[in-house]
């Protein structure tokens, strides 16, 4: 069994938690854009998958692709080896970071819980179209 979905857009990565002094407490909060960004993914999961009942199986693979618009101030020649997949973007978001993000998004909606995960491979390309693409399986 496989659940593919796309989320449309740039790659964006999992923002640290931001810190508040409240007196002489010290409070933390989710970073905005990632909460929006989340939400965002739960979106686009459920636009694809509606009605999904989160998957029971023990262990899961996760395969995640990012695609990073190329710079517009870049050659002809070096934009062919970006599009052909030779030149990969060395850049911010993080794999980690992109990662976190998606898995923090899915938890309890694609899955149970993220620890079910027993298999993830993050990879970062260039395309004229940004986006990720998430595709889940059971792992035999």
């Amino acid at each position: 069994m496989s659940i593919r979905f796309e989320v449309a857009g740039e790659p964006q990565g999992k923002r640290r938690a931001r810190f508040v002094r409240a007196g002489h407490f010290i409070k933390s909060y989710a970073d905005p854009k990632t909460v929006s960004y989340e939400v965002y993914i739960r979106e686009m999961f459920c636009i694809a998958h509606p009605g999904f009942v989160p998957l029971e199986e023990l262990a899961l693979s996760v395969e995640i692709m990012a695609f990073c618009s190329m710079p517009k101030s870049v050659s002809k020649k070096k934009r062919e080896r970006m599009t052909a997949g030779e030149l990969r973007p060395a850049k911010k978001p993080e794999a980690d970071n992109l990662a976190k993000v998606i898995m923090d998004a899915l938890t309890g909606l694609a899955f149970r819980n993220d620890s079910q995960v027993v298999r993830l491979i993050v990879e970062k390309a260039y395309s004229e179209r940004p986006r990720v693409e998430v595709e889940m399986r059971s792992f035999p």
